[in-house]
């Protein structure tokens, strides 16, 4: 650790932020986990579940052919991510109700109140990638056709794009929770929309052909796409990765602006 870093005075403004995040971050899940008798465990089962769910419903009691084979690494490829996602959204209606007292008197960034949200369930959703690891294993060791290819280095892609999105759609949702308090239950509300809505347990393959070209207007349809091609290259669409990274971006410059120009109102009305 360099003098710079170690004595507080003397960092630049990037390291205060980036030291004053990272301690809100670990605060939280030192707070999650050390409450819980099964810790680690939480953030990977309810996942899961819901994947154990969908693949008795789809593969047991329909018997329907959606995603592709191995249906357990295909539904979690993309129901991990999909966790970090919600998670952060649903979580940041709450950034500056629940912390209200921390938020007016701490001089910090108020957008690390909101950061520090993402960044967790980022956290959680790394550590919940060997639960894949391990399934990608038992499928291959029990004849499953699936391999792990050179797609795989796009994991941090999908990784980085998720991080812009999942930031971008926070910052406008935190604020304007505030104002307008039924967002909150709004939000739940298009979040389990956007579950249905978005390739999680069917792949954009199972879909009308005339709706391809708009799924890939999701966001969500290109990053799940990238975490999926590792395991199922014929996934991988970089019509649909352009599209994320346009929006993804796009949705981080608009909830940075409806952040500054609401954050004034905000430290009003908590």
């Amino acid at each position: 650790m360099s003098y710079a870093d170690s004595h507080p005075l003397t960092r630049t403004p990037w390291a205060k932020y980036r030291h004053a995040l990272w301690l809100l971050t670990t605060r939280d899940l030192k707070v999650r986990y050390s409450t819980s008798a099964l810790g680690y465990f939480w953030s990977v089962l309810d996942p899961l579940v819901m994947a154990a769910i969908y693949w008795f419903v789809f593969t047991q009691v329909f018997n329907r052919p959606v995603g592709t084979e191995p249906y357990i690494v295909f539904l979690l490829s993309a129901l991990l991510p999909w966790m970090w996602f919600n998670g952060a959204v649903s979580d940041s209606t709450r950034a500056f109700l629940k912390d209200a007292k921390l938020v007016r008197s701490t001089k910090i960034p108020r957008t690390i109140w909101v950061n520090r949200i993402v960044l967790s369930k980022g956290i959680e959703f790394l550590l919940s990638l060997p639960v894949l690891a391990l399934f990608v294993l038992f499928a291959a060791v029990f004849g499953a056709d699936v391999t792990v290819g050179w797609e795989v280095v796009l994991f941090p892609l999908a990784i980085a794009l998720q991080a812009m999105l999942t930031a971008g759609v926070a910052l406008i949702v935190a604020p304007l929770v505030v104002f307008f308090r039924d967002l909150e239950r709004a939000t739940k509300l298009v979040l389990r929309f956007l579950f249905y809505a978005s390739p999680i347990v069917y792949g954009t393959a199972n879909l009308p052909e005339q709706l391809h070209f708009w799924a890939a207007f999701n966001p969500l349809t290109g990053i799940f796409g990238l975490y999926r091609s590792a395991f199922f290259p014929s996934e991988l669409d970089w019509f649909a990765v352009g599209v994320a990274a346009g929006m993804s971006a796009l949705l981080l410059a608009i909830g940075l602006w409806v952040f500054r120009n609401s954050e004034r109102q905000v430290l009003k009305e908590i």
